[in-house]
């Protein structure tokens, strides 16, 4: 069964927002996100752990899946509903086989060759950038750009694509006119703290106008 994204992808991160991952999620599932991602790069693991917990009660009271980034320790305790893997991060046939099948997997790509080798593995959707130059990554891979990812959705249809890295209001409709199924952000919606909510529902609004 292939995964159904919403168009905006929202991805938490407590240096960006100077908020707690749980008052994150609560901003954003005011906003309108129904599929959210928590990233943490920082805290130790148990400190994300309950950071973690807290925020996935939200989510559930809510209805909306809650993805945890690269920490399928912590995604497999608290029994959240998938991980998101790097290219770095455990492979990701293991961390199918200590899920399960009904866990969503995204894995980051980066260029064609990934793309492809991805598209062979057990995951749900593929994510693909940094479509612009962006500053949520201490040292981000190469910009791949729109010609890119145009190519990428081609060859990885009926797989779902997420395009992350840089992705802005000013962008957003190029992004989703070049295919993906898409766009995960940060910046966009996290970088003005009283306003994350109010981000989303434009980025939302305008989603749903590219798309008709």
């Amino acid at each position: 069964m292939i995964l159904q994204l919403p168009k905006i992808y929202p991805i938490t991160d407590a240096q960006v927002s100077s908020l707690s991952h749980a008052e994150q999620v609560k901003r954003l599932i005011a906003g309108g996100a129904t599929f959210i991602q928590l990233r943490e790069k920082r805290q130790p693991a148990r400190a994300f752990y309950n950071e973690a917990a807290k925020a996935l009660n939200l989510a559930r009271s809510a209805g909306a899946k809650l993805i945890i980034n690269d920490r399928v320790d912590i995604a497999l305790a608290l029994r959240a509903d998938g991980v998101h893997l790097g290219q770095t991060d455990m492979p990701v046939i293991t961390a199918r086989r200590l899920l399960g099948p009904h866990a969503v997997i995204g894995y980051s790509t980066h260029n064609l060759d990934q793309a492809r080798a991805a598209l062979e593995l057990p995951i749900d959707y593929l994510a693909f950038g940094p479509i612009f130059p962006t500053r949520s990554k201490d040292d981000p891979d190469p910009v791949a750009g729109l010609d890119k990812l145009r190519q990428i959705t081609s060859i990885a249809a009926p797989m779902p694509v997420v395009a992350i890295g840089g992705i802005g209001q000013s962008t957003l409709a190029e992004v989703l006119s070049a295919g993906a199924d898409a766009a995960a952000l940060i910046s966009a919606i996290l970088s003005d703290t009283y306003k994350i909510t109010e981000n989303l529902r434009d980025l939302l609004a305008r989603s749903r106008n590219q798309r008709s």
